[in-house]
C-alpha cells in the first residue's frame, strides 16, 4: 500500500498564506486542546503532518479542515509557533480554490493585485452604467426623493434576479464539486435515507453555527454569528425583497407592514454587520488574538467590502430621511458599486463561499460516519495516511 506524494505541496500552500507549518514537530498539543477534534476527526496535527509529507490527495478528500472554526486555542498552545489554526485556514483557502472550476478562487487567494483589480473593475463598470443610464434629470426634476425614477425598481429587480441566477449557478456548481471530492469513492453509493436523517442538523448548524459555540472563545462565535446572520439578512432583502427594500420613503405607505418589517430587519443587519466587522477589523489591526495575527488579503477585502456596503446603505437611508435628493442618488450609486463586486466576486469565489462549503462538508461528514457505522468499509484512506506517517517518523 502506498500514497502518492507531492513534494511541492508545502510551496503550493505558501501561495495561500502558509508560513510556519514546517516548525511543527507533532507533539499533539493542538489536537489535545481543540474542543472540536474527535477520535474520528483528529485535527489539526494530522493535517500538519499530511502537508509536510505532501499527501495532497488525502487532504483534498478530507472534510476536517471545515470542522475547524479557527478559535485560535491550538495556535496559542503550540510550543513551536507553528500556528496550526492558521494552517487549517490555509487548507480551507486551498480547498476553495480546488472546488472552483473557473480558476477565479485561486487567483483571488494567490494574488492580491488580481483581487483588488477585479473588484475595482466591476465597481467602475457599475459606476459607468449608472452615470450613463441613471435617470438623473428625470429624478431631480421632481420635488422630493424619487429613487425608483432614478433607478427604476422593475429594471433593478430584473438585473438583480439575473445576478442571483448567475451567482447561484457558480456557487452551486462549485458546491457540487466539493460534494464529489469530499465523498470520494462513496459518492453515489450512500442511500438517500442517511442524507435525510442529517439534513435538519445541517440546517440548524448553518443557522446557529452551533459547532462554533463549543469553542472556548465565545466572543469569536458571537462575532461570527452576527456577521453571518447580518449578511444573510441583507442578502435575502436585496435578492428576494428588493421591491419592498428599495423605496423612496422610510416607510412605504402602500406596504406599511412589509416595509416596517424590512426596516427592522435592516436595523438588525446594520447593527450585526457593523459590530462584527468593526470588532474583526480592530482585532486584525491590533493582532489581538491568534485568528487575527496573520490576516490574508481576502480576509481584509471581505470585511472592508461588507462594512462599506453597510455604511453606504445607512447613508442612503439617512439621506432619504433628510430629503437630500442628489446626495441620495450619488450614495446609492456608490452603494451598488461596492455591493455588486462583493456579491459577484466574493460570494462564489472567495471567503463568502465558506458559508456554503462549511455546513455542506459538516453534513457530508455526519452522513459518511452514519453510513460507515452501519456498513463498515476497509479504512483504505486512513491506512494510507497512517502508513505514510509511520514511515516518515524517526525510529525510536
Amino acid at each position: 500500500m502506498s500514497a502518492k506524494v507531492y513534494p511541492n505541496l508545502m510551496k503550493e500552500l505558501e501561495h495561500f498564506g502558509l508560513q510556519n507549518a514546517t516548525q511543527c514537530y507533532h507533539c499533539g498539543n493542538c489536537t489535545g486542546v481543540c474542543p472540536l477534534s474527535t477520535e474520528e476527526n483528529p485535527f489539526p496535527r494530522k493535517f500538519m503532518r499530511m502537508a509536510q509529507l505532501g499527501l495532497k490527495d488525502q487532504i483534498v478528500q478530507s472534510g476536517e479542515p471545515w470542522l475547524c472554526y479557527y478559535c485560535g486555542e491550538c495556535s496559542d498552545q503550540c510550543p513551536r509557533g507553528a500556528d496550526p489554526g492558521e494552517a487549517m485556514m490555509v487548507m480551507r483557502r486551498y480547498l476553495t480554490s480546488l472546488y472552483d472550476w473557473t480558476g477565479f478562487a485561486r487567483k483571488f487567494y494567490t494574488s492580491e493585485v488580481f483581487e483588488v483589480a477585479a473588484v475595482a473593475t466591476v465597481a467602475a463598470f457599475i459606476g459607468v452604467l449608472f452615470w450613463i443610464f441613471g435617470q438623473w434629470n428625470a429624478a431631480l426634476a421632481k420635488p422630493g426623493i424619487h429613487l425608483n425614477i432614478f433607478a427604476p425598481n422593475h429594471v433593478i429587480e430584473i438585473l438583480d434576479l439575473v445576478m442571483a441566477a448567475v451567482l447561484t449557478f457558480f456557487l452551486l456548481s462549485n458546491v457540487w464539486r466539493c460534494i464529489k471530492i469530499v465523498q470520494g469513492e462513496l459518492h453515489g453509493k450512500i442511500p438517500l435515507k442517511y442524507y435525510k436523517d442529517k439534513f435538519i442538523e445541517m440546517v440548524w448548524n448553518m443557522v446557529s453555527q452551533w459547532q462554533f459555540s463549543k469553542c472556548e472563545d465565545k466572543k469569536q462565535w458571537i462575532v461570527h454569528l452576527l456577521i453571518m446572520t447580518g449578511y444573510s439578512s441583507v442578502f435575502l432583502m436585496v435578492v428576494v425583497g428588493l421591491r419592498w427594500f428599495q423605496r423612496d420613503s422610510v416607510i412605504d405607505p402602500q406596504w406599511p407592514i412589509v416595509s416596517a418589517v424590512m426596516t427592522l430587519v435592516g436595523y438588525y443587519a446594520t447593527f450585526a454587520i457593523m459590530y462584527g466587522t468593526t470588532y474583526a477589523l480592530i482585532g486584525r489591526i491590533r493582532k489581538s488574538k491568534a485568528p487575527y495575527k496573520n490576516s490574508h488579503g481576502t480576509d481584509w477585502m471581505f470585511l472592508i467590502l461588507l462594512q462599506l456596503t453597510t455604511i453606504t446603505g445607512i447613508l442612503v437611508h439617512a439621506f432619504i430621511y433628510l430629503k437630500w435628493p442628489m446626495a441620495t442618488y450619488v450614495i446609492y450609486m456608490i452603494h451598488l458599486m461596492v455591493a455588486i463586486p462583493m456579491l459577484v466576486l466574493e460570494v462564489p469565489f472567495a471567503k463568502w463561499a465558506h458559508l456554503a462549503y462549511r455546513p455542506v462538508v459538516l453534513f457530508l461528514v455526519k452522513v459518511r460516519q452514519a453510513y460507515l457505522a452501519d456498513n463498515p468499509q476497509p479504512a483504505v484512506a486512513e491506512a494510507v495516511v497512517e502508513e505514510a506517517v509511520a514511515e516518515a517518523e524517526p525510529a525510536a
